[in-house]
């Protein structure tokens, strides 16, 4: 498999992902302002959208979109721990953190980060994730990760989008939960292997 990823972008969560399971994987980083990979080649070609993640399988197939990389990877490693059994409740409790992280924290993080959005419009979205990550903080209470005990694909996910928050001043440093979510994911084996892999490691 070859994982077509940009530093610190949402491709960083099925970059953990690959990394928890322990699957064989190449990296091949990209150039989203150019959308060039890092041979030269043309994004484009590869991915339509343009975007990362790209999961490109060995025989040529490839898939597109983050938490459905995840799913791929932990169901393919049987890894249960990340992404329950078929019919179980628990499932749906992790695909259900999935979809929200997507559609409420990933897509209102995204205007923060375009220079066409005047600065009026970009205090709502911080506004507004700054109340939907206090709802998150109160979901952490008396719990480790997201669903419970267990570490999962939703929570790597949340661990990478919640990362840009610093950048583009959503101030998350009074909600002592989601702090303490972010410090134990960062202690992770997988997850310091795929910040140096691409660069971020402290002091990289």
């Amino acid at each position: 498999m070859k994982l077509f990823y940009s530093p610190g972008a949402c491709s960083q969560a099925p970059h953990i992902i690959l990394r928890e399971t322990g699957t064989p994987f190449t990296l091949a980083k990209v150039d989203l302002g150019q959308h060039q990979t890092q041979d030269g080649g043309n994004y484009y070609d590869l991915n339509p959208k343009g975007q990362v993640p790209l999961l490109a399988l060995d025989d040529g197939t490839t898939l597109s979109e983050g938490p459905v990389i995840a799913q791929y990877v932990a169901e393919q490693a049987g890894r249960q721990d990340l992404l329950p059994p078929v019919g179980s409740l628990a499932r749906y409790k992790v695909l259900e953190w999935q979809n929200y992280i997507t559609s409420e924290l990933h897509k209102s993080f995204s205007p923060l980060f375009d220079p066409r959005i005047d600065a009026a419009t970009k205090a709502l979205f911080v506004q507004q994730l700054g109340k939907k990550y206090k709802w998150i903080d109160s979901r952490l209470e008396g719990q480790a990760y997201l669903t419970g005990d267990t570490f999962t694909v939703a929570d790597a996910y949340l661990f990478v989008i919640t990362g840009w928050a610093p950048g583009v001043g959503v101030d998350l440093s009074g909600l002592a939960n989601v702090q303490a979510f972010l410090a134990r994911v960062a202690q992770r084996d997988s997850v310091k292997a795929a910040l140096a892999a691409e660069g971020l490691a402290k002091g990289a």
